[in-house]
């Protein structure tokens, strides 16, 4: 099959806007028709500059959005990101490189605007580590047997706390301040901006299919809102006319391990609930252990999820919090030339100072390998067994872990 060469790979206008979503719903392999009403509902998302298309003729046959984002930083504090989605390219014009034109214009707008990170939700494993991404946390989901679960029909003991059902306009006002709560508490956790909430509580409507969930809240015995868990519930019965229904949980965000709890319990004691799936949680989930049979929540899928691109080694370091005290000297390789060097850090549970340096370097690695770092999910102990990490000094790969892992594991609640 003869393509023509020149490709034109640039931001797109608001008229391309449609073409462009049409090519975002074939490379996605999903009907590539858009309809009134979801490209009425998505034109509050189109921003100039930041929606990329490749462009044969009129026909638009790959497709690369990013929008603003903050990442929490170990410590709780929100770095900027540039973030990441609708990539595609259509299968006839694979293996051109259009995702490498797509990608290097987008980082390097990126790396100008000051941005820290770039993150994304890597669909295949294989692709991006060559732009530099490394996965920076993982996501576990649990099925739950309910019967065997050993908890209490009768529902949750609540302390004097409480839980409501609520409606969707509840949610919308209550959510964002509960999830910035969570999200300053969790590494990994991204932002939410007010386009995520209509969409998730249906004020904005992208898919025909989309229907209204359950939405619970758990209040503290003050009254503070700590938890808020988003599930639907299917119709199912046994031969034998026994209910035999299904609870799947879309999200569950909590403040505090009491919230947790009592969401849990409060969904596995629901009158014809016979199973549960967690949805997408850490993989350190308390969930299992909440329950007095642990293993009645067996893992149904385990997968890497938010991927991370350092753009400023400097100000990543910098940004998060370590509990010891140690000197790390990396030499980090980056083919693309936005964020290699060799750089000092120096931290303490006081603070942290990166500066580059011309001393030898205890570890030498790629950018990716320091993403898959960053948020303490990884072991440089593991990446150099297995070849991925450079030891320069002995040892170093022990003191690089001492710093950088954290007791909890980082999570990414949320798909972008």
């Amino acid at each position: 099959m003869n393509v023509p060469a020149d490709i034109d790979v640039r931001p797109i206008t608001e008229a391309e806007y449609p073409e462009w979503l049409r090519a975002v719903r074939a490379g996605f392999l999903r009907e590539p028709v858009v309809s009134a009403a979801e490209l009425e509902a998505r034109r509050g998302q189109f921003e100039p500059g930041r929606f990329i298309g490749a462009f044969e003729g009129d026909r638009c046959v790959a497709t690369f959005r990013s929008f603003a984002q903050e990442v929490t930083a170990v410590g709780g504090r929100f770095v900027a990101a540039d973030a990441i989605s609708a990539v595609t390219v259509t299968a006839t014009h694979r293996r051109r490189g259009l995702l490498t034109r797509m990608m290097s214009q987008d980082l390097a707008a990126a790396k100008e605007r000051g941005d820290v990170l770039a993150t994304l939700i890597a669909a295949e494993y294989r692709i991006y580590g060559r732009y530099g991404f490394g996965p920076a946390t993982s996501g576990t989901e649990w099925t739950i047997d309910v019967p065997r679960a050993g908890l209490d029909p009768r529902g949750p003991d609540l302390g004097g706390g409480r839980i409501d059902l609520v409606d969707p306009d509840d949610v919308r006002k209550l959510g964002p301040e509960l999830h910035d709560r969570m999200r300053r508490a969790t590494p990994g956790a991204i932002s939410r901006d007010d386009w995520w909430w209509q969409l998730n509580t249906g004020a904005v409507r992208t898919d025909p299919k989309w229907t209204e969930p359950f939405f619970a809240v758990y209040r503290a015995p003050d009254g503070t809102v700590e938890g808020l868990m988003t599930y639907d519930v299917d119709e199912k019965w046994a031969d034998t006319m026994q209910p035999a229904n299904t609870a799947s949980v879309r999200g569950l965000i909590a403040s505090t391990p009491a919230a947790e709890r009592a969401l849990w319990h409060y969904l596995c004691s629901i009158d014809w609930v016979t199973r549960v799936r967690s949805g997408w949680r850490a993989p350190d989930d308390l969930l299992p252990h909440l329950l007095p049979n642990p293993p009645a929540a067996g893992v149904s899928m385990h997968a890497d999820w938010m991927w991370v691109r350092i753009l400023d080694v400097v100000r990543a370091l910098e940004a998060r919090t370590y509990d010891s005290e140690g000197t790390l000297v990396l030499e980090v390789v980056d083919g693309s030339g936005l964020a290699g060097g060799r750089y000092r850090l120096e931290a303490s549970p006081a603070g942290a100072s990166c500066t580059a340096t011309t001393e030898s370097a205890d570890l030498t690695l790629d950018v990716r390998e320091l993403a898959t770092l960053w948020l303490g999910d990884e072991s440089a102990v593991r990446l150099a067994a297995l070849g991925r990490v450079r030891e320069d000094r002995a040892g170093a790969g022990r003191g690089a872990d001492a710093l950088l892992r954290t007791s909890r594991r980082p999570w990414c609640p949320d798909m972008f």
